[in-house]
């Protein structure tokens, strides 16, 4: 098949190209400049370093001809606090964008689209009583980025949303996002974290994920992907341990949590910002177990169990260099 990765230099796009060239596929990407690295894709990638935003529809069908499936992994994620309110941001980016790709996709005659989405679109659904939407514009996005490119297909293009939880790996000429956690574990002080979990993947997971929804996904599916299952508590111990650092993780109770919450979410009402994920309502969130079975998403795209020791070593060297 022939894909196109729209953000197909960042961590996602950089093995997913990897895993579809293993398959097969060809693939050509779509990024902003620049290149994080030199010699980063093999030859016969074809790389096109510019802002979609500023290219025009009849630019972009262009390159969309002949191209079977297009992969979506420009959206943008909960570590920006723009300027309040910060719904329109959020719209603008992860919305306007998918519903005006979709449409050119169908223009175009591309036959599946596969957005890289959230895990807490996948906890809306679940948990309908925690608001997730309305409390938080960043996952209200996600939630509407699926809609809206659902809505701009059709029969003939097939709309595929993996939701994506923490993702552990690295890749040639980028700090991974985890950095900063990543040094407070390994640092010589007592470490403190919230009560629940989270599911964790590797970035060989969600690229083999990537790989069965371009081959396989079902029309208008939305795939929680899971990996495994780990309180924080759990994650922070492993981290520690492999950075050669073993200590105690002792939890924070909830009230402390939700009062510096407040703290964070009155500077950002003072500079005018606000997150995408209110601080506050958000504690409710990271305190449960965001937990997800793999087996249904599994089962259909074909992505491997394990591995997850490895992507945190690697992730864990590279963030104490």
């Amino acid at each position: 098949m022939q894909v196109l990765i729209v953000g197909g230099t960042g961590l996602l796009g950089y093995h997913a190209t990897n895993e579809l060239l293993t398959h097969g596929h060809n693939v050509s990407l779509l990024a902003l400049p620049p290149l994080p690295a030199a010699g980063l894709f093999p030859q016969g990638v074809h790389i096109l370093l510019q802002d979609l935003n500023a290219m025009g529809d009849r630019d972009l069908i262009d390159l969309m001809d002949g191209i079977d499936a297009v992969v979506f992994a420009a959206g943008v994620d909960d570590r920006v606090t723009p300027k309040a309110p910060a719904y329109p941001f959020f719209y603008k980016h992860n919305v306007e964008t998918t519903r005006r790709i979709a449409g050119i996709c169908r223009q175009a005659g591309v036959k599946r689209f596969i957005i890289l989405g959230s895990y807490f679109a996948y906890f809306n659904r679940l948990w309908p009583h925690m608001e997730l939407t309305r409390h938080h514009p960043y996952i209200r996005s996600r939630v509407e980025q699926t809609r809206a490119a659902q809505e701009a297909g059709t029969d003939e293009l097939a709309v595929i949303t993996l939701e994506l939880p923490y993702i552990f790996g690295t890749m040639p000429g980028r700090i991974p996002l985890w950095k900063p956690l990543i040094k407070y574990a390994a640092a010589r002080m007592p470490l403190f974290y919230p009560h629940g979990g989270t599911t964790c993947v590797t970035v060989r997971q969600v690229a083999q994920a990537i790989v069965g929804a371009v081959e396989k996904g079902e029309p208008g599916a939305c795939y929680p992907i899971g990996g495994e299952n780990l309180t924080w508590v759990q994650l922070l111990s492993r981290i520690t341990r492999l950075a050669g650092r073993e200590k105690r993780v002792i939890p924070l109770p909830d009230w402390l949590l939700r009062a510096g919450a407040g703290i964070l979410k009155g500077v950002h009402r003072l500079q005018g910002r606000e997150s995408g994920l209110d601080p506050v309502q958000f504690i409710s969130l990271q305190t449960a177990n965001t937990f997800i079975d793999p087996a249904t998403s599994q089962a259909v795209l074909g992505y491997e169990p394990g591995g997850l020791d490895a992507a945190l070593l690697e992730t864990i060297n590279v963030c104490l260099k």
